[in-house]
């Protein structure tokens, strides 16, 4: 059976995940970590494409982001994935493909998953029992977003502004949420929906996305059509 395309649209945010080939590492050291960030943030200009949050982990990475038109961020994660993959081969002195395939991604329904997603993202390293402050990951968004640090890579989403009349304010109310974080439920539906390329969202979210783009935005309900009663 053919893959589907990705589902992407401007304007909308989208939960990317790329994943090391057989799971391997993709970052070794410092170098290559900062490498991939600089990347990011140059292809990210380039694409026009707004990186709300982001997260590095030893063999993938997350991004929640905002393209504004619908081929930035295909156009972004192809010049970060060939470019990456060249610069890491030719360091650590290696040939052959370093991701597990094409990069995987979805839209999300802003008002119901950004904050949550966001959430997911900079917690993945506390859950990785990588560190036991996530806002001591050095490579995350996390830091940026409790303002103990400018990230040139993160542009604010306009619902993080709305958290608060002040940055003191906006601060204080995501690190609520991060103490908070989120449910089991929750964070298995942010990770299939991007592995499966569903869009996450209610009803009238995704029936929304069918009026705006000829590719499926949901799993169609598998055997035969239910039939009417009779009357």
């Amino acid at each position: 059976m053919a893959r589907l395309p990705r589902l992407t649209l401007a304007h909308y945010a989208h939960h990317v995940i790329q994943r090391g080939n057989n799971r391997q590492v993709i970052f070794h050291d410092q170098r290559d970590h900062e490498r991939m960030l600089e990347m990011l943030a140059e292809h990210a200009k380039k694409f026009d494409v707004a990186v709300h949050g982001y997260v590095l982990m030893p063999n993938h990475f997350h991004l929640l982001a905002t393209p504004a038109t619908a081929d930035g961020l295909p156009l972004m994660m192809q010049g970060v994935g060939r470019s990456y993959v060249r610069w890491f081969n030719q360091r650590h002195g290696r040939t052959g493909t370093l991701w597990e395939g094409r990069y995987r991604s979805t839209l999300i329904e802003t008002e119901r998953y950004l904050l949550a997603c966001m959430v997911y993202i900079d917690l993945n390293p506390e859950r990785a029992g990588l560190t036991a402050d996530p806002a001591q990951w050095p490579w995350s968004s996390c830091a940026s977003h409790l303002g103990l640090r400018v990230d040139p890579l993160v542009t604010p989403h306009a619902l993080q502004w709305a958290m608060g009349n002040t940055p003191f304010a906006r601060e204080a109310a995501y690190r609520e949420l991060l103490h908070a974080g989120i449910g089991r439920a929750e964070r298995e539906a942010l990770t299939e929906s991007t592995l499966r390329g569903w869009a996450l969202g209610g009803p009238d979210f995704v029936a929304r996305l069918h009026t705006q783009t000829p590719r499926r935005a949901s799993k169609a309900l598998s055997g035969r059509p239910r039939r009417k009663p009779e009357i």
